[in-house]
C-alpha cells in the first residue's frame, strides 16, 4: 500500500473514530480494548492510530510495568480494576491481565498454581465486565517468525527505536514455539462467546492499521456511522477459530 493512499484512508477512519468519540462521551459509554501479540507486533503504533485525534482528557492507554510486591500479594486483576474506563471513556490496554498466559507463563515469571488460577477466573472477569455497560474488545497482533526478527533487528539498530528493545524482547525469537504454544492454548481457553479474541495479522503494518480500526468501528454504533468505509479484509482481522490454523492465517 502506497503511502498517499494509507494517510487518506487512515484520516476517514480517524473521522469515524472522533464521531465514535464524540458518542461515548455524550452518552456515558465505556470502552475497553485491550491488545496483545508477539513481541514487535504492532501494538503501540495500533493504538498511537485508535487514539491520535481523540480527547486525551477521555481517553487512555494502559502499559503496566513490574509488578511491585504489593501487586503480587493482591488478587490478581486487582492491578487492573483500576484503570477500567469509567461513563464516556475509552482504555487501551497495551497487554493486559493476559500477561499470565503468555509472557509471565513462558519466562516462568508465575507458577503453575497461579496461571491455572488465571486460566479459572478470567472468564468471571470479563463476563463481569460484558455485563457492566461495556464496550470490551480482546484483540492479539499476531506476526510471522521473519517478520519479527526483521523488526527486533530494526529496534536494535536504530536510536529511535531502542527503548523498545527489552530483554523479554531478547528472548521472543528463541522463545518462538514456546510463546506459540502459549499463544494456542490461551485462545482455546480464553476465546468467550461474550468476549471472543479477534486476530490481526500484521506483517503489513500499514493494512493492520486500517484494518483494525474498519474492524472495531464496524462493531460499534453511532450516529453519522459511515459503513461503506469500514468493509475490513477478513483474512486480515478475524475471529478465532481453530480452523485459521489450517489456512494458514496464524503463525506457527
Amino acid at each position: 500500500m502506497n503511502a498517499k493512499r494509507y494517510k487518506k484512508e487512515l484520516r476517514e477512519l480517524q473521522i469515524e473514530l472522533v464521531k465514535f468519540h464524540k458518542s461515548v462521551i455524550k452518552k456515558g459509554k465505556k470502552v475497553c480494548i485491550i491488545f496483545e501479540g508477539r513481541d514487535a507486533a504492532g501494538k503501540d503504533g495500533t493504538i498511537k492510530r485508535f487514539n491520535e485525534h481523540l480527547s486525551p482528557r477521555e481517553v487512555r492507554t494502559v502499559a503496566l510495568g513490574k509488578p511491585s510486591d504489593r501487586d503480587n500479594s493482591a488478587w490478581y486483576f486487582q492491578r487492573y480494576v483500576p484503570h477500567l474506563p469509567v461513563d464516556g471513556e475509552i482504555v487501551f490496554f497495551n497487554r493486559s491481565w493476559y500477561n499470565r498466559a503468555g509472557v509471565e507463563r513462558v519466562m516462568d515469571f508465575c507458577t503453575d498454581y497461579e496461571y491455572r488460577q488465571f486460566i479459572d477466573h478470567v472468564g468471571d472477569f470479563e463476563h463481569l465486565l460484558s455485563h457492566a455497560d461495556m464496550h470490551f474488545f480482546k484483540y492479539y497482533i499476531d506476526i510471522s517468525k521473519e517478520e519479527q526478527c526483521k523488526r527486533l533487528k530494526d529496534r536494535k539498530d536504530d536510536p529511535l527505536k531502542q527503548w523498545k528493545l527489552s530483554p523479554i524482547d531478547k528472548e521472543a525469537q528463541k522463545m518462538w514455539d514456546a510463546y506459540s504454544q502459549a499463544r494456542d492454548e490461551m485462545f482455546i481457553k480464553t476465546n468467550f462467546a461474550y468476549a471472543p479474541w479477534h486476530i490481526i495479522r500484521s506483517d503489513s503494518k500499514k493494512r493492520v492499521r486500517l484494518n483494525v480500526i474498519k474492524h472495531f468501528l464496524s462493531h460499534v454504533d453511532y450516529p453519522g456511522k459511515d459503513k461503506e468505509k469500514l468493509i475490513y479484509d477478513p483474512e486480515i482481522v478475524f475471529e478465532f477459530d481453530s480452523i485459521y490454523y489450517k489456512k494458514g492465517l496464524i503463525s506457527t
